[in-house]
């Protein structure tokens, strides 16, 4: 596998988790009543509970988005 191969697939893996964080995080910022009841209908739990839940997995994924796809990008990018 080269290096353009490389830096083709970490470039829309960077595209489609960038698109999905925006995404969630456009919802959770717009919407956030809505997910609230969508979410305690399945899982009940109280809305402060729910609030920590839900902004803790957002920014595991922000994490994960910088660790494993932005940055690998970044490096081959520099490299090649």
């Amino acid at each position: 596998m080269d290096i353009q191969t490389l830096t083709s697939f970490f470039m829309w893996c960077t595209v489609i988790n960038g698109a999905l964080l925006m995404l969630w995080t456009s919802i959770c910022i717009f919407t956030p009543d809505l997910v609230y009841r969508t979410q305690s209908k399945w899982f009940p739990i109280p809305r402060e509970t729910f609030n920590v839940v839900i902004y803790s997995f957002l920014g595991l994924f922000k994490i994960f988005f910088l660790v494993f796809n932005a940055v690998p990008y970044v490096a081959l990018l520099v490299v090649g």
